[in-house]
């Protein structure tokens, strides 16, 4: 009895893979970096299982070439790199990894609102320039930050990460003002309208999914009603916050400061103005980057695939109704 075809774009950390390897027949991407497409058509092609990234278009025209495939798991809590709807309609489950990643992405949150407010990115490039000499040990108005504890913090989304961040934001002896497309009270926040936040926060930290109603939800209006030296943060999805407004406001001195770990367009491109500003700091996407969390990602990836590839309903499906739709045609 042949076994099941299982393709991966990447090799993963921990030995997941090596036991998933023994089950079935297993092809992975040797390479770092993203696999070509044309490998991905032409690997994917007879397989029955997928297993990708964030970084992985799994697109329409894949699918199309591809008919004994009949589960897609990413090892991503987001989903935007799958067409979804086309998964659906070819009764493909797609599974992907939520719930796992919450508290590693909120300490980050919180390291690049520290990180950003207290000029630490600027600091630490002060010291490795050579500029930290004799003549300038210690002056008055150097590298002057703005202070987090006691200041208004604003959280756009109040989901498990959002929260998760508040917490932190009231260990840390802030005021936290919330504001979610559907209503949610959370404990120890105030709970107020768009507008109220974003003119009444000293630093914005964006926690909403991307969709048709957040992208560009951080225009350059919302971003000229921020107070004068505010933070901004964005641990949550590019195309939420206008690049292009945001490192206008930071180069005139409207804002302090913004700590982002993600972009419209990722890799951030080599000529990109952020690129150009002290402060704006930056980092690759590394949201959930512990040893702990991904390993378990790939774990919860993994039996995702598993799942599927027994036709048992999936641990973590981003597109639960296949199933509604599998039980209407039964």
């Amino acid at each position: 009895m042949s076994r099941d075809r299982v393709v991966a774009t990447r090799r993963l950390p921990g030995d997941a893979l090596e036991g998933l390897g023994r089950e079935v027949e297993l092809t992975v991407w040797p390479e770092r970096g993203v696999p070509p497409r044309a490998w991905m058509r032409s690997e994917v092609a007879a397989a029955d299982a997928l297993l990708c990234l964030l970084t992985d278009s799994v697109s329409r025209d894949l699918m199309e070439g591809s008919p004994r495939l009949r589960v897609i798991s990413t090892v991503s809590v987001g989903v935007d790199h799958i067409d979804l709807a086309e998964a659906t309609r070819r009764g493909i489950p797609v599974g992907h990894t939520p719930g796992v990643l919450t508290e590693t992405t909120a300490d980050l949150t919180f390291g690049l609102l520290l990180a950003a407010a207290r000029c630490i990115g600027e600091g630490d490039r002060f010291v490795r320039a050579g500029q930290w000499t004799a003549e300038r040990v210690w002056e008055p108005d150097m590298l002057l930050g703005v202070d987090v504890h006691g200041a208004t913090l604003g959280v756009v989304g109040l989901g498990a990460i959002g929260r998760a961040v508040a917490r932190r934001a009231l260990g840390f002896g802030m005021r936290v003002l919330g504001w979610n497309r559907t209503p949610r009270a959370v404990a120890g926040v105030e709970v107020v309208h768009f507008d109220d936040l974003v003119s009444r926060s000293d630093l914005l930290s964006v926690h909403v999914a991307l969709c048709e109603e957040t992208r560009g939800l951080i225009d350059a209006a919302v971003i000229a009603r921020m107070r004068p030296g505010a933070v901004l943060v964005n641990t949550a999805r590019g195309g939420i916050v206008d690049e292009l407004a945001l490192a206008e406001a930071l180069s005139r001195g409207q804002l302090a400061a913004a700590g982002l770990d993600v972009f419209e367009h990722e890799p951030l491109p080599a000529d990109h103005p952020l690129l150009t500003l002290p402060n704006a700091l930056v980092t690759p996407h590394i949201g959930s980057a512990s040893h702990a969390t991904r390993g378990r990602m790939v774990e919860l990836a993994i039996a995702n695939l598993r799942a599927g590839l027994a036709r048992r309903r999936l641990p973590h499906c981003a597109n639960s109704e296949v199933y509604e739709a599998e039980l209407a045609g039964t």
